[in-house]
């Protein structure tokens, strides 16, 4: 990955990441998912709440892992969106020492569309 900036927002949820690096040029906008979907929730909860549970925090688990990864790669992060998903990300990341020198930022925030994202983070930095 070619790092054109040192800034990253992510606006995310339980299922969905959407990850935005800020840089002058016109940003775009990359959508992560956890491979936990509610059909699969569905399924195997008719099979097992227990399967179910532990299905659910495998997939999290490593849809966080996947988000750690790309934000590894950056100084300052942006973590915002409506539930508490953000939160829990921002306490793994923390308790990772991997992560000590990556400035992590918390936000809530609404429903969004890709461009109100866009603008989020963009404001958010160039107050920065």
């Amino acid at each position: 990955m070619i790092k054109a900036s040192n800034d990253l927002g992510i606006w995310m949820d339980h299922s969905n990441a959407y990850v935005t690096e800020f840089t002058t040029e016109p940003m775009s906008t990359q959508k992560i998912s956890s491979a936990f979907t509610h059909q699969e929730k569905v399924s195997s909860m008719a099979k097992s709440e227990a399967l179910s549970n532990h299905k659910e925090q495998h997939e999290q688990s490593a849809f966080y892992k996947a988000l750690g990864e790309y934000i590894s790669a950056f100084d300052r992060v942006l973590l915002f969106g409506p539930t508490n998903a953000k939160k829990e990300l921002s306490n793994i990341l923390k308790a990772n020492h991997h992560f000590d020198k990556v400035i992590i930022h918390v936000e809530n925030a609404d429903k969004m569309t890709e461009q109100e994202q866009q603008l989020f983070v963009k404001k958010y930095f160039s107050n920065k």
